[in-house]
């Protein structure tokens, strides 16, 4: 495959030492076996795909999504009122999961087709593991993504949504990480089960057993919260081998934390190289994404849920995503428009912070999204359109 007229990013333009626009230029690119193979200058004639002078850039990464239980491609239903906070919500869940699972294989595989029409080619899925449906929304999910797999991948988390030891999901989830999933997943020890100790070392050491990773819901913000945080941050320090491949999602706490805490618990966060992944908006919580950014402690973010029970909302870009975690800590220049796109792309940017070129390279995975904007920081700007998709080599989008 060769494509003509694409447009990529080259270097910044500088005024007085600040970044003040991105250069760009149009190049031939040629694509074999799912890799750039050739990088070139552009031949506006040649026989090949036409960008139309669309800015390439990363295709972009959803790193938090519940696919196993949408409403999205089915019959429209707004969230009912909540009772009873998430002991409340699971409760709901014990009573509608059943219905819910009858055409989950369908609804993610559409789910999944809204994620690529918005530039997404990769997702990581948390999944329920619990007494109601036991390994049944695991399983019927896997059916989805083996069908869009030519297009589409994914790592999956064991998610014990109904608690571990609240409706014992013990069982299940030993189950569950025997089979191909990534992570074993996590839901609020205190607040759900009890008791912070007893979960997280289940947690953890289920992961070793397994050697998969993990990645928790936190939404506890008070002291419940920091400890878990804490207790998790030395369990990965004692454990090695889960430096890198452990995350904690939301983790509410961080943005209730004074200043000089904020920086110390991002520090300590760094040196076990645990990530967070945020979804965004916070409601009323203000996360320090730039301490986080500060500390170089990797930062995510995905759609969470998208027409679903516990949220009506959900567009399936990430770029919308990143756009508003621009707005809240305006990030509105050049130079930092540029770099918040690393938000969508899962920490891949076309030029590195000196202007100098990073991405594409040749042997590079030729997975791209191409959009009608002048460069990065304008596509974050205005969450530009994603005009086609390019995966392991196929248009799929």
């Amino acid at each position: 495959m060769k494509l003509k007229n694409v447009k990529l990013e080259t270097g910044f333009e500088y005024e007085e030492g600040e970044v003040i626009a991105t250069k760009t230029a149009l190049f031939c690119i040629e694509i074999e076996n799912g890799k750039i193979t050739k990088i070139s200058e552009n031949q506006p004639n040649s026989n090949a795909i036409n960008a139309k002078n669309f800015l390439m850039l990363p295709a972009f990464k959803d790193m938090h999504i519940h696919l196993d239980k949408t409403f999205y491609g089915d019959k429209w239903q707004a969230v009912r009122k909540r009772k009873g906070g998430v002991k409340g919500m699971i409760a709901l869940e014990q009573q509608t999961l059943p219905e819910i699972l009858k055409n989950s294989t369908e609804k993610a595989e559409k789910l999944i087709e809204l994620l690529q029409s918005k530039g997404t080619y990769f997702a990581r899925s948390h999944v329920n593991i619990d007494p109601t449906v036991k390994l049944d929304a695991l399983k019927n999910l896997q059916k989805a993504i083996d069908n869009k797999k030519n297009g589409f991948n994914t790592e999956l988390v064991a998610f014990p949504q109904h608690g571990v030891y609240y409706t014992d999901s013990v069982p299940y989830l030993k189950e569950a990480a025997k089979m191909d999933i990534d992570f074993i997943g996590g839901l609020d020890p205190f607040s759900i089960d009890g008791e912070i100790e007893k979960t997280m070392d289940f947690t953890i050491q289920l992961a070793l057993d397994h050697k998969k990773g993990i990645d928790i819901h936190l939404h506890e913000s008070g002291e419940s919260g920091l400890k878990t945080v804490e207790y998790l941050i030395d369990k990965v320090n004692e454990n090695p081998s889960l430096k890198g491949k452990t995350y904690v999602s939301h983790a509410f706490v961080l943005g209730k934390l004074e200043k000089q805490k904020q920086e110390e618990i991002a520090e300590k966060l760094a040196n076990a190289k645990i990530g967070i992944v945020s979804t965004i908006p916070f409601g009323g919580l203000i996360m320090p994404i730039p301490t986080l950014y500060k500390y170089n402690v990797e930062v995510l973010t995905g759609n969470d849920s998208i027409v679903d029970h516990w949220n009506t909302f959900g567009t399936g870009s990430v770029l919308q995503k990143t756009n508003l975690m621009a707005q809240l800590y305006g990030y509105s220049t050049e130079f930092l428009l540029s770099r918040a796109l690393k938000l969508a792309t899962g920490n891949i940017l076309p030029l590195d912070d000196k202007g100098v070129q990073k991405w594409p390279k040749v042997n590079d995975q030729a997975n791209l999204v191409f959009v009608d904007a002048s460069c990065s920081a304008e596509a974050v700007s205005r969450i530009s359109d994603v005009k086609s998709l390019i995966c392991n080599g196929n248009i799929v989008y």
